[in-house]
């Protein structure tokens, strides 16, 4: 099937692009005709996945950055920009569970800082660098990665949970600030989508969120991929500040 090629010209950054979410939608901003930067702290992964696409005939440069270092998200948005003149795309889909299957009372504080470091702060650092050279050209599309246990609540997630409630309302602040620009901010808040990070969970916590997804599966790669690259495009351009739901049913509101 030929795709449409709304993003050639474009360039674009994922975050945990050498796999799951991230490596599944940097493939199709490829497809679509976006020069592609896979960002991760995996460097082995990254040439893994960078060499995968080649067998696609798709050319993918790689940056290799921890999310929680600053210093880190700054030089490789930095450094796609410059490489491209232009950033008009970040998906960021970098993230970690962190303690899941246990109370608060369980969860060590240290735990609980990575978590934050990670999902969150990560977050703010990858639309605060992003921002930059999308504002200078009066264009851009922010995507950040949400969950459904940010607006519900994951039990024996609290850290988890937490940190993606934050992302929600970083997406409303942010896409508010910029709402009369050419640049949106907005987020996918996934139920469970089948991928290495839930296959790494407590058995019993995954159970107990996808008992609660109406549809009774879920969610897989390529619908995720094909959400991401609408919000994205071009045709996306009056959503700004939103988190789209990615559910199920699970969330309808």
């Amino acid at each position: 099937m030929l795709m449409p090629q709304r993003f050639e010209g474009q360039a674009a950054v994922v975050t945990g692009g050498a796999d799951g979410l991230g490596r599944a939608i940097a493939h199709r901003l490829a497809q679509e005709g976006a020069a592609v930067t896979l960002m991760d702290h995996d460097a082995d992964k990254l040439a893994q996945t960078q060499a995968a696409f080649a067998q696609d005939d798709i050319e993918a440069h790689t940056a290799t950055a921890d999310v929680s270092d600053d210093h880190a998200v700054a030089e490789a948005l930095r450094g796609a920009a410059e490489r491209h003149g232009r950033l008009d795309i970040a998906v960021h889909c970098a993230g970690i569970v962190g303690p899941n299957g246990k109370p608060i009372t369980e969860v060590d504080i240290e735990d609980f800082d990575r978590v934050m470091a990670v999902n969150l702060r990560g977050s703010f650092s990858v639309v605060k660098h992003a921002l930059p050279p999308m504002l200078a050209q009066d264009y851009g599309r922010i995507l950040l990665f949400a969950s459904i246990a940010g607006k519900d609540g994951n039990a024996g997630m609290c850290a988890y949970s937490a940190t993606k409630a934050g992302v929600i309302g970083l997406v409303k602040a942010v896409g508010k600030e910029h709402a009369e620009t050419g640049v949106t901010i907005n987020a996918v808040a996934p139920a469970v989508i089948r991928t290495a990070l839930v296959d790494a969970m407590d058995p019993a916590q995954v159970t107990y969120m996808t008992d609660k997804i109406p549809a009774k599966r879920c969610g897989t790669l390529e619908e995720t991929a094909a959400l991401a690259a609408w919000i994205v495009s071009p045709e996306a351009s009056f959503n700004t500040g939103f988190t789209f739901d990615l559910s199920g049913g699970r969330a309808v509101y």
